[in-house]
C-alpha cells in the first residue's frame, strides 16, 4: 500500500511539473481509463421504468419506507440521459419528484418538485452534498458522472462475496466538480456494476459505502434490485430495493420537463 501511495504522489507531481509519464504509467492508466468506461457505457436499454422501495434505518432512528417510480431515458448523444424519480408514500412525501438532466460533457441540471407549495426549485451545484430526502443519498448521488471527470487508477484484483472484481480508484481532476474527494470501486467483471464504492470526503477513511446485495438479469439487462447506502460515522443506512422494472417502453420526452416535474399525473400511464 505505501508503495502504491508513493507511486501515486509521484505521478501526481509528474503531472504538476508538465512532465511526461512513462509508457508503463501510461498504459496503466488507459487501461483504468477503460475499465470507468466499460462501466459507465454498460448496456441499459434506451429507457426504463423501475418501481422502487427506500428504507431509511439503523444509527437509533425510527424506520421509514418510501415507495416510488424511477423514469429513465437515454439522449440522443453520448453522456445524455434524463432521470425522473417521483414518491409515491407515505401521505407526507406523496409526489415530492426530482428531474435530472445530465448533459453531454458532463453538465448536470437538477430540480425537485414540493407538492406542498406546488412549485419546483433547482439543485444549485452548493447543495450537491445536501441529503437527498433525509436519506444517505446525496443529490449528487443521482447524477449520472461521466468518466473524464476523474483520474482513474485500477489497485489490483480481488474478491467481494466470493465474486471476482477488479478495485478502481477514481479522483476528481477538479475537487470542486464533487463533494467526494475520491470514490474507490468493486467492479463485477462479468457485468461491469460496481457491488461496492467506497465513498471519501477529504480524510484518510471513507464516509460512505454502497454496497450491492443482488442483481438480476431482467431483459437482458443486468440490474442491481438491492442495495444500501450507508454513513459509516453513524451508521444510519438507505436501503434501496427495486420491485418492479421495465426496459424499453418508449417513454415519451414530456416526461422529462418541468411540467412532467410538477404533473405527476403524466407519469401514471407508464407505470410497470
Amino acid at each position: 500500500m505505501i508503495s502504491r501511495i508513493a507511486m501515486f504522489v509521484g505521478t501526481v507531481a509528474l503531472l504538476l511539473s508538465g512532465g511526461t509519464l512513462p509508457p508503463a504509467a501510461l498504459a496503466e492508466e488507459s487501461t483504468a481509463r477503460d475499465l470507468a468506461r466499460a462501466v459507465h457505457e454498460r448496456p441499459e436499454g434506451d429507457d426504463a421504468v423501475t418501481r422502487g422501495i427506500m428504507t431509511l434505518t439503523g444509527g437509533g432512528r425510527r424506520e421509514r419506507v418510501r415507495e416510488s417510480y424511477e423514469y429513465r431515458l437515454e439522449g440522443e448523444e453520448p453522456g445524455a440521459s434524463r432521470n425522473l424519480i417521483r414518491f409515491t408514500s407515505p401521505r407526507n412525501i406523496a409526489d415530492t419528484a426530482i428531474l435530472i438532466h445530465n448533459h453531454p460533457g458532463g453538465d448536470v441540471d437538477q430540480w425537485l418538485y414540493l407538492p406542498a407549495i406546488q412549485r419546483e426549485r433547482r439543485i444549485s451545484s452548493e447543495n450537491r452534498g445536501g441529503s437527498f430526502v433525509q436519506s444517505e443519498l446525496y443529490f449528487e448521488d443521482l447524477e449520472d458522472r461521466e468518466p473524464h471527470k476523474d483520474h482513474h487508477r485500477i489497485l489490483g484484483e480481488d474478491t467481494y462475496e466470493g465474486t471476482p472484481v477488479t478495485v478502481l480508484e477514481s479522483i476528481p481532476v477538479d475537487s470542486g466538480n464533487s463533494v467526494y474527494s475520491k470514490r474507490v470501486s468493486w467492479i463485477h467483471e462479468e457485468t461491469r456494476l460496481p457491488l461496492r464504492i467506497d465513498l471519501y470526503e477529504g480524510g484518510d477513511e471513507p464516509a460512505k459505502r454502497l454496497e450491492v446485495q443482488r442483481i438480476e438479469d431482467i431483459q437482458g439487462y443486468w440490474t442491481v434490485t438491492r442495495s444500501s447506502m450507508t454513513h459509516l460515522a453513524s451508521g444510519r443506512t438507505t436501503i434501496l430495493e427495486v420491485e418492479d422494472v421495465t426496459y424499453n417502453s418508449g417513454l415519451p420526452d414530456e416526461l422529462f420537463t418541468l411540467r412532467g416535474l410538477s404533473d405527476p399525473s403524466l407519469a401514471r400511464p407508464h407505470r410497470p
